[in-house]
């Protein structure tokens, strides 16, 4: 008796035993609104997600394609639209900021299942072994996914690949996870959210669900040193408290001052029109004043041949403005910035193009290495009458930084779209 007593003993210090899990706090209530929130978010996030994926047009050129080998998963329903001008800016500020927000309750969720993963036996059923199986890819890929995005968000690009992919190819995995589990749990979480009288009965309440209904609820519970209402509140003020230190970077105005979180590039950008964000400075890039001095020329190409136009041709041209924001991947985006430069249109008609028939163009940049030196931007991006090579910003030349002597600005496309440093357009040509 007394050696069975040991190994019960021996047993309960061990995870594998109920008894080893001593929180009051847990309990299928708990989890099943901890559930419901990520239920909200999570697809929140895919959706955004994959319309990042579709404002690259990774089906127009492979450079703009960082997934080649994406297969049926690569789908999108619709060519991505200059307008609304602010789209980008929208949709991705809302991935990153709704993302960074729930890693609290992300990270409560599992606290609140962990003894789930040390139960035993591992299988009781078919639907428990699918449960548990959806679990480690759900668990996985969650952590996968909301890592990858964080270190990208502060352009710690660690990564041992490329970024896209590695995001891309989790947030799949998480997702396809994540409805699965959700198939096998939304009954019995309706079920228990409808118990207690609802969460803020919940919240008041001291009393615990008998451990015999419920798996989660501790059988031996210790003393409790937070209330229910405290770890609302600390799961509550920890996601809010990173939606404040983030969600500036895209709102901008006085937020932008709380966005600690948010990724700050190349440093303070100062003061003056080109006082705004940037990721990369010319230095990083490789480019230098020699290259963009006196002897820069744009190559611009189409069926009637090749136009050489230094700066100062392009000046000559007919010059137009466009109030448009820069809006990253990592979440962060400018105010509306004042371009002013030639439409990409005329530019296709300099060699053979009417303005309104402009095709897709290939652009290229000096920069001489890293993504998206060469990118391909549709033709609905090129015929915008806000698609511009801009000249100037704010009512000055572009700084090196922002891409002197020239730089491409679109309408609602991703930042890296917008290509610093242009040597060459190639209308009709995007391979």
């Amino acid at each position: 008796m007394t050696d069975r007593r040991d190994l019960r003993a021996l047993v309960d210090r061990l995870p594998v035993s109920p008894r080893f899990w001593r929180s009051p706090l847990r309990g299928t209530w708990l989890t099943s609104l901890l559930g419901a929130v990520l239920l909200a978010g999570v697809p929140l996030l895919f959706v955004t997600g994959l319309l990042s994926y579709a404002a690259y047009n990774p089906d127009l050129s492979p450079l703009n394609d960082k997934t080649p080998d994406r297969g049926l998963l690569g789908f999108y329903l619709f060519a991505w639209p200059t307008r609304p001008y602010w789209l980008y800016r929208v949709t991705q500020g809302v991935h990153v900021t709704v993302g960074v927000a729930l890693i609290p309750v992300l990270l409560a969720k599992l606290w609140s299942v962990i003894p789930r993963f040390f139960a035993l036996p591992p299988v009781r059923s078919v639907s428990q072994a699918l449960d548990r199986l959806s679990l480690l890819f759900l668990v996985g890929g969650g952590l996968f996914t909301f890592l990858t995005g964080v270190l990208n968000v502060q352009l710690d690009y660690v990564f041992p690949g490329s970024f896209y992919r590695l995001h891309f190819y989790g947030a799949w995995v998480f997702m396809s996870a994540f409805v699965a589990h959700a198939a096998l749990r939304i009954p019995g979480t309706v079920r228990t959210l409808r118990e207690h009288g609802g969460p803020l009965a919940y919240l008041r309440s001291t009393t615990a669900r008998p451990a015999s209904a419920d798996d989660l609820a501790a059988p031996d519970p210790a003393p409790p040193t937070l209330s229910r209402r405290g770890l609302a509140a600390l799961v509550g003020g920890g996601s809010m408290l990173l939606l404040l230190t983030t969600a500036g970077q895209s709102i901008g105005g006085p937020l932008r001052r709380t966005a600690l979180f948010a990724p700050h590039g190349g440093g303070d950008p100062g003061d003056g029109p080109n006082g705004f964000q940037i990721n990369k400075p010319a230095a990083l890039a490789g480019v230098t004043d020699r290259q963009t001095g006196e002897a820069w020329r744009l190559v611009v190409t189409g069926p009637r041949g090749q136009v050489r136009l230094a700066r100062a041709d392009l000046l000559a041209m007919p010059q137009h403005t466009a109030a448009l924001p820069i809006a990253c991947v990592e979440g962060w985006s400018t105010e509306n910035q004042h371009w002013r430069g030639v439409r990409l249109r005329d530019l296709a008609a300099l060699v053979g193009y009417e303005p309104d028939d402009a095709p897709d163009v290939l652009v290229e940049s000096l920069q001489l290495h890293g993504s998206f030196r060469r990118a391909a931007l549709r033709q609905n991006q090129v015929r915008d009458a806000d698609s511009l090579l801009a000249l100037q910003v704010n009512g000055a030349d572009l700084s090196p930084d922002h891409g002197y002597p020239a730089r491409v600005i679109v309408p609602a496309a991703p930042g890296v779209l917008n290509t610093k440093w242009v040597a060459r357009l190639s209308f009709g040509r995007v391979a």
